[in-house]
């Protein structure tokens, strides 16, 4: 890509930027959310519309806003991008600090725009590629201790321990590790099990849930693009979630067309497969609503060819009239451009009794809609194994109310074996720990 098309590309960036013009969204997040969301005629613009926050980060003393009847403190600070967090049964703590690897060639002005948006909001701040195991010290201080667990990850994201075995979804492939209870360090190297689609444009995470019994492990895999503008070839098992036998690392598709599902939970009521998805864009502020649904055995979702089931997509070329027509709806629609990257299904007591049985969600915002839309932690109520009612805010705060400047962002979740609820904040490089008020 030569000089010309760079300067012009991030001058772009700085004018769309400086206006935090654009379309704007003509619909509140929470009136998109449900079983049925209001979709618009859908638009196509050379550049998205964009708003972007500058990352600035917690001063001491600040903290996230919470709902009457909790309260919120700080058990981690200092983290290279905390993304995932993952509660082991002795009640440590595992943080998995990651970023994308930042491995692929620019080479369009969209990912010099990209680029320059996850800087300027501190989303794309450097990740550690690797695990710090948090512990609550013994002092009664209430302070949390921190240990350098694992090393030397590839853009790390999911992890599961099954047994005495701890499993670490990288980028690239799964690894397995020796776990003892009670370490602080695991110094041998992780064994592959797996290999997964690597990344070379896009969606570099990958989500990772065990099954109950502890024989298989489900993946998600995001797209390699928006919509497939980079060809067929390199989304070859992608925005899938893949089954992994443990005993052997055999895979298959379990379900497909879900663009990203970047989080995957057993629902307590049905044992049923959830999952939370980052829709696609570039088709206006109000489309196209994140979701979270159920997820079937070899179910088709709709990407790229569609969305919301029938809703086709013009953009792709060849159409498919006949996936379009098995596309499965989303159970449950969260808004547009709210991009939802963690899922917990609370099981626990230590919070009030109006948070138990559903799904808390974490929103870690997106640039591609104004005004802003998600960043912030919400709480989705089940009734009988269903979403029921729109999402309520819990942890709010991220952003200033003038959208201006971006604090933190909420990432991965975890309910601690106290029942706590754990916030990953990638960008307030931070540990959260949400309680009931009165403890």
């Amino acid at each position: 890509m030569n000089k010309l098309a760079w300067g012009g590309a991030l001058a772009l960036a700085v004018t769309l930027l400086a206006s935090g013009c654009g379309e704007r969204a003509q619909y509140d997040p929470a009136h998109q959310a449900g079983a049925n969301p209001p979709l618009p005629s859908a638009r196509n613009f050379l550049i998205p519309p964009m708003q972007v926050p500058k990352g600035v980060g917690w001063r001491n003393g600040e903290a996230p806003a919470v709902a009457a009847g909790l309260k919120i403190e700080k058990i981690a600070s200092g983290l290279e991008h905390p993304r995932q967090l993952y509660a082991l049964p002795n009640g440590d703590v595992l943080a998995v600090e990651s970023n994308s690897p930042g491995t692929e060639a620019i080479t369009t002005p969209k990912q010099i725009i990209e680029d320059f948006v996850l800087s300027r909001s501190g989303k794309g701040g450097k990740g550690g590629n690797r695990i710090t195991l948090l512990r609550k010290k013994a002092d009664g201080s209430g302070e949390w201790a921190q240990y350098p667990f694992i090393d030397h990850l590839n853009s790390p994201f999911g992890v599961q321990l099954i047994g005495n075995a701890l499993y670490v979804a990288d980028t690239d492939a799964i690894l397995k590790f020796p776990y003892t209870t009670g370490a602080t360090h695991i110094d041998a190297q992780g064994v592959e099990l797996a290999d997964l689609p690597d990344r070379v444009n896009h969606h570099w995470t990958k989500a990772l849930l065990a099954s109950p019994d502890g024989t298989k492990l489900y993946v998600g895999v995001g797209s390699n693009s928006n919509v497939s503008e980079n060809g067929p070839e390199v989304e070859y098992r992608r925005a899938t979630v893949l089954e992994v036998d443990v005993a052997t690392g055999a895979s298959r598709v379990f379900a497909s067309g879900i663009r990203n599902p970047t989080g995957l939970q057993w629902e307590p009521a049905t044992g049923a497969l959830w999952a939370i998805a980052n829709e696609r864009d570039e088709i206006g502020a109000d489309l196209v609503p994140d979701y979270l649904t159920s997820v079937r055995d070899h179910g088709f979702y709709g990407w790229p060819y569609s969305y919301y089931g029938q809703h086709v997509d013009t953009r792709v070329q060849p159409q498919r009239p006949d996936l379009v027509a098995k596309a499965i709806k989303p159970d449950y629609a969260i808004g547009s451009h709210v991009a939802p990257l963690g899922l917990l299904f609370y099981t626990g007591t230590d919070l009030p009794a109006r948070y138990r049985g559903g799904a808390f969600i974490s929103e870690h915002g997106s640039w591609d809609r104004s005004p802003l839309s998600g960043y912030a932690v919400v709480y989705v109520p089940f009734r009988n194994g269903k979403p029921v009612g729109p999402p309520e805010p819990v942890i709010t705060g991220f952003a200033s109310g003038d959208d201006a400047l971006l604090h933190g962002a909420p990432v991965g979740l975890a309910q601690g074996r106290d029942g706590a609820l754990l916030i990953a904040d990638d960008v307030g490089n931070t540990v959260w720990r949400v309680t009931q008020a009165s403890h």
